[in-house]
């Protein structure tokens, strides 16, 4: 199993449970981190309201209590031939490596890799917009965050307020633009006891008509009601174009200046998975799978969460949240 996320680690463990304890199958989890952390919840991380240390799950942990083995490594190939996944080097901190490259064989394989933002191409975005795909990043939205506060408290006639930006109404943009209100009073815990919401000035930009397009109606109705009651600046219909370092132009003609951009607009899986193996993949790198989830050129893989693009019967894609990922390793 190559990924430890939300599905990939659920199923490692269940498949440690039933088969590897009784020994009737070796079951290996493959992931390029030692700890497990539920992405859904990077956004809580961003704004300092959650501690990962008190919610990361250890692999190496997991697997010695649930029967399966861990393997720290990043897929860069896959071998169908040999039936074994190529993993690249492991390099320490300073960039001196480890571990060589590694080959672990199989006799099947599921890939549970998930997915990275989606930038489109859209320029300035990767150099000034920050994305929420890891703890690491979550981390330097809270530094810079907290940065901005420290200049408010203690450098005459800085400009007493924090513009953020907060580019795609999915799930991620909106929560974090939630809980950024709701997590002020955690901002007095490192000293900032002077900052009020007052001085929070979120904006949510979305493309498409409504926030939350993949929800019902009502939902998404009710949650722009609540954000803009809390004074979150919600504008929908907005498509942006480009990005700097103070802000960001929309197709409109506007320039939306801010001090934080983040960038939740979309999903694509690693570039390196396109046609990994010389299986079928889609125009976001997802492996195409068939009802049984097993890719459509190899029975022997699989694929389950948000690297595989797996099509209903009444034509829809099954979205790429961690509830699907989680019914797919069921």
């Amino acid at each position: 199993v190559v990924g430890g996320g939300a599905g990939g680690l659920e199923l490692a463990t269940r498949l440690g449970r039933k088969l590897g304890r009784k020994k009737k199958a070796h079951i290996t989890l493959v992931d390029r981190n030692t700890t497990h952390l539920w992405k859904p919840l990077l956004h809580e991380i961003a704004v300092g309201t959650m501690d990962e240390g008190n919610d990361a799950v250890s692999y190496r942990a997991q697997a010695y209590a649930k029967g399966f083995h861990f393997r720290i490594g990043t897929l860069t190939d896959i071998d169908r031939e040999q039936r074994q996944v190529v993993l690249a080097p492991v390099l320490d901190e300073e960039g001196v490596e480890y571990i060589p490259a590694t080959r672990i064989d199989y006799d099947y394989l599921v890939m549970a890799l998930g997915s990275v933002s989606n930038d489109f191409g859209t320029h300035g975005v990767k150099e000034h917009c920050i994305f929420l795909d890891s703890a690491k990043q979550a981390h330097r939205f809270r530094n810079k965050l907290l940065n901005r506060f420290l200049r408010i408290q203690r450098v005459p006639d800085e400009p007493d307020e924090v513009r953020i930006a907060i580019v795609g109404a999915g799930a991620t943009g909106v929560e974090l633009s939630a809980e950024l209100h709701h997590a002020v009073k955690e901002f007095h815990h490192y000293g900032f006891d002077a900052i009020t919401n007052e001085h929070l000035h979120v904006t949510l930009l979305e493309a498409g008509e409504r926030i939350l397009p993949a929800l019902p109606e009502r939902i998404s109705a009710a949650a722009t009601r609540e954000l803009t009651n809390i004074g979150v600046k919600v504008r929908t219909q907005t498509m942006v174009t480009s990005a700097e370092h103070n802000g960001l132009h929309t197709k409109d003609g506007d320039f939306i200046e801010a001090d934080l951009m983040v960038w939740a607009a979309g999903i694509k899986v690693p570039e390196f998975m396109a046609n990994i193996g010389g299986l079928e993949t889609n125009r976001i790198n997802q492996l195409t799978v068939n009802p049984h989830l097993q890719a459509t050129r190899d029975e022997r893989i699989f694929a389950i969460g948000d690297c595989a693009e797996f099509i209903q019967e009444d034509g829809k894609r099954v979205p790429p949240r961690a509830q699907s990922a989680h019914q797919m390793a069921d």
